[in-house]
């Protein structure tokens, strides 16, 4: 349990498609009135809010005592390069279009009950992933799902989609996305799983393969299905190559959070994983994390989260 009597409340306007910043305000004013301090952090970029994070956790006299991101996934993302290792709970209040990490962690969508979520103090430790692309500086940590291929190109897009609004834009994403080249060829590595040797390599082709810390992303889409938040260990989605009226036909299941079931998909659960395929992007929590090839790595206990 927490004393949470000021927070660092981090706000993204550009989150759900403006509900970030009607949910920002709305919180803000819940906290004041609970006689919380609000300070507001809004930065210009990723880099710079994740900046403007570290800011304020450097002294340990004057640090919030929580950090609470509101707004959505994407935002939690950028918080995390922040947040971690610096010994603050995050809070959540949902505001962003998919808020999977919210709804895994069962955060109510209501801002006002979610404000009083964050205010019970209770805390609850995670895992989180980190994924180090060939062409990033440095880790990206991420709570949620790594997405690559074709998955990645799907966020890609969505994300500069205006309409439609809410989860929708992924399916209409995807339909656009299907119309291009599908399955690559991916070399898959395997360490430190319950269910394979140690170093096991797989090579084959696939239309996208999803890396897990949560269950779903995307609004609830049922990626990683078996994944827990706390298992020290990251979950394997490879879509394997199939023909294009089968991924069409997969593509309503996936968008209603149902398990995907066809016999080119299959999973699996590591430590560590690194993933190999030609001209293929990732991303993180639905935020740009380079391109193959890619080490991805779990870190268990890794921040605690007000749930």
């Amino acid at each position: 349990m927490r004393k949470i009597r000021s927070v660092a409340l981090v706000t993204n306007p550009l989150s759900g498609q403006g509900k970030g910043a009607q949910v920002a305000v709305a919180a803000a004013n819940a906290f004041t009135d609970r006689d919380v301090e609000v300070t507001e952090l809004r930065g210009d970029s990723a880099l710079d809010t994740a900046r403007l994070v570290r800011e304020a956790l450097a002294d340990p006299y004057t640090r919030p005592d929580a950090v609470v991101a509101a707004g959505g996934d994407g935002l939690v993302c950028v918080v995390l390069q922040g947040l971690v290792g610096k010994d603050v709970p995050l809070g959540l209040i949902p505001g962003g279009t998919g808020n999977d990490l919210a709804r895994q962690l069962g955060i109510p969508d209501d801002t006002a009950a979610a404000v009083d979520t964050v205010l019970r103090g209770r805390t609850r430790t995670i895992d989180l992933g980190t994924v180090q692309a060939q062409d990033a500086d440095e880790p990206m940590w991420f709570a949620t799902v790594t997405g690559t291929g074709l998955d990645a190109r799907v966020t890609l897009r969505a994300n500069h989609m205006r309409w439609p609004k809410g989860p929708l834009r992924y399916t209409l994403a995807a339909v656009i996305e299907l119309a291009g080249k599908l399955a690559v060829p991916y070399k898959i590595e395997l360490h430190g799983s319950p269910d394979h040797p140690d170093g096991t390599v797989l090579e084959l082709d696939a239309v996208m393969v999803a890396v897990g810390n949560t269950k779903t992303y995307g609004g609830g889409m049922l990626i990683t299905p078996d994944a827990e938040l706390d298992d020290g260990l990251l979950d394997l989605t490879v879509v394997g190559a199939m023909p294009r009226l089968d991924m069409l036909k997969l593509l309503p299941a996936l968008s209603a959070g149902k398990r995907i079931e066809h016999p080119a998909t299959v999973q699996y659960r590591a430590r560590t994983i690194t993933l190999t395929a030609p001209n293929a992007p990732a991303t993180a929590d639905g935020d740009p994390a380079g391109h193959l090839p890619a080490t991805f790595h779990a870190h268990p206990n890794a921040l605690e989260v007000l749930t």
